[in-house]
């Protein structure tokens, strides 16, 4: 089986969508001939022409605005936002149009479009390039919201997300794009090329939106994570020896509540891990779920690990970045608790 980046994954998600599909569109800011600036699309213009992979302006509401004109006339947009950071003028459409079109024309419009967008830290990108928004999109109802962690999930989540009839948020942790980071940045990053996830199949198939997959066995602790934190997750579990169940919940909405729950009932601890801001993050849910249907279970509190209530600094990002020593001491307290 082909080994793959998470980009070349990505790319070859909308190359497979696009070959099965001419409803299939893609453009954004430089996504044409440039092939965007991660490269996620790096080819497609030159295989499928300027009226299937196409350069937008620089407007961000006017991108997702247009693509949700065009699902509405039955198209299927795969549209790139060049950062998660660059959302907010177009979180208007998504929120109240895209999000929105089922319910308000009585089922008589859909809105399938992805909006895919690099996500997260660990890249000096600073405040404006490394912000995780993944909590306001989860609070909206008539969207779906996805957070890949590797190559082979990307690509199946990806062509299900463009398949799938309403409005998929994508978001693709930078980070990881190249090779899993557990959050020790002093050291040489493991390619996906010598990664087993970083398998990927040729052709067409999908991973179903809204199933988790159990990343480590483990009977100690539940650890919940998403996107990068998974591999940190991993990494702290590893050194200070807790036997820690490593959950990645993949969907964020939907979200596989009953493997969680199989897994806590299980355990009786959780740990939630993600790179966003602490205060109203999506832990702050998972958090609430758990208590909610594991509270009988549960031998000590649930407990979060995430970034600071600061904007994301750059001079200081290893100190913002939950690294694998702040989730282990967590491990490490949770279980003593």
């Amino acid at each position: 089986m082909p080994r793959r980046t998470m980009i070349e994954a990505i790319r070859d998600a909308m190359d497979v969508s696009m070959g099965r599909d001419e409803r299939v569109v893609v453009f954004g800011e430089d996504v044409g001939f440039f092939g965007g600036v991660f490269r996620c699309t790096q080819g497609l213009q030159a295989k499928y022409g300027k009226s299937r992979c196409f350069d937008a302006p620089i407007s961000e509401a006017g991108i997702v605005g247009a693509a949700i004109g065009m699902a509405a006339y039955g198209l299927k947009p795969c549209v790139e936002v060049q950062f998660a950071d660059y959302v907010y003028p177009a979180y208007d459409q998504i929120v109240s149009e895209a999000a929105r079109l089922r319910y308000r024309s009585n089922g008589d419009f859909t809105c399938p479009i992805v909006v895919r967008m690099p996500t997260g830290g660990g890249i000096f990108g600073g405040q404006t390039h490394s912000q995780s928004p993944e909590a306001l999109f989860t609070h909206v109802s008539g969207l779906k919201v996805i957070v890949p962690s590797n190559p082979a999930d990307a690509k199946g989540l990806l062509i299900a997300a463009i398949e799938d009839p309403d409005p998929v948020i994508f978001l693709e942790p930078k980070r990881l794009y190249n090779g899993p980071f557990d959050g020790h940045h002093d050291r040489p990053v493991t390619p996906w090329s010598k990664h087993d996830l970083g398998e990927v199949a040729d052709g067409h198939y999908t991973v179903p939106l809204g199933k988790a997959a159990i990343r480590r066995q483990g009977d100690a602790i539940t650890v919940l994570a998403y996107g990068t934190m998974v591999y940190v997750a991993e990494a702290a579990a590893t050194e200070t020896g807790v036997d820690a169940e490593i959950i990645d919940l993949r969907t964020l909405l939907p979200l596989d509540l009953d493997t969680i729950v199989a897994s806590v009932t299980k355990t009786g601890r959780c740990v939630v891990v993600h790179e966003a801001t602490l205060t109203s993050g999506f832990g702050a849910e998972l958090s609430a779920l758990v208590q909610e249907h594991c509270f009988y279970h549960l031998e000590a509190p649930v407990v979060r690990v995430a970034g600071w209530d600061t904007p994301y600094p750059h001079a200081q990002e290893w100190d913002y970045f939950p690294g694998p020593a702040r989730v282990g001491r967590a491990l490490v307290e949770t279980l003593e608790a």
